[in-house]
């Protein structure tokens, strides 16, 4: 606030800042509920999004108290190359190729909308470059799977870009275990506002960016290495 407040003038009406949430501080949706939207109220049900959503509150608060021009993006899950180790598809990827088994919580059930990465960016830079100080979008992918069908999904690409020597599949790997605590049953993103007013889009099909995701795993091993050092 103090940084913003001693900008000269010219530079006080470019700023912004930016918090980049998540579909998370929503809470969890039925099968046949409709998607979040902006309006939609906040129900986290993680330590994890109940931070999240405190931070959002702060954020419009800030706004509302001092002027600040503040934006809020609520995206989905993300994919794509270099995402951490430790999140599901880069498991998936990696248990696969070191032929481990491939843990999926619960039924595997749990549906997710899925965001490439580069499209999580454009959305990014159109809100910093267009959005209404004080406003909130949703960014979504358009891309409603559950866990079981992305780790099929991934199993599949593997079988045609690195097929196992004795034939078999690498969804024999998938594994069932223990279901997490607090694991929202359905995210699901209605991004009509960044598009109507915005003009944004994802352009990544998921087929395609999944193809690229499980290739550049494949291609940078040592990576994945390094990341978890």
């Amino acid at each position: 606030l103090t940084y913003w407040r001693e900008l000269p003038k010219t530079l006080q009406n470019k700023f912004r800042f930016l918090q980049v949430s998540t579909d998370e501080v929503f809470g969890s949706l039925d099968l046949n509920e409709q998607a979040f939207s902006e309006s939609t109220a906040y129900s986290p049900n993680s330590p994890y999004s109940a931070s999240k959503a405190s931070a959002d509150h702060f954020v419009r608060a800030f706004h509302h108290t001092f002027g600040l021009p503040t934006l809020i993006t609520n995206c989905s899950n993300n994919y794509g190359p270099r995402q951490f180790p430790e999140k599901l598809i880069p498991i998936i990827i990696m248990n696969a190729i070191t032929d481990s088994n491939i843990p999926i919580y619960g039924n595997g059930e749990q549906i997710r909308d899925w965001l490439h990465v580069k499209d999580h960016c454009s959305a990014i830079k159109t809100v910093l470059d267009k959005g209404q100080p004080g406003e909130t979008y949703n960014v979504g992918g358009k891309c409603e799977k559950s866990n079981l069908e992305i780790a099929k999904t991934i199993c599949s690409i593997l079988d045609t870009l690195l097929p196992k020597s004795n034939g078999k599949s690498y969804a024999e790997l998938i594994t069932f275990v223990t279901d997490r605590p607090g694991h929202d049953t359905r995210y699901a993103i209605d991004a009509r506002k960044i598009e109507n007013e915005l003009n944004w889009s994802p352009t990544t099909s998921f087929d395609d960016g999944m193809l690229e995701t499980v290739d550049w795993y494949i291609n940078h091993q040592d990576w994945v290495k390094s990341a978890l050092n």
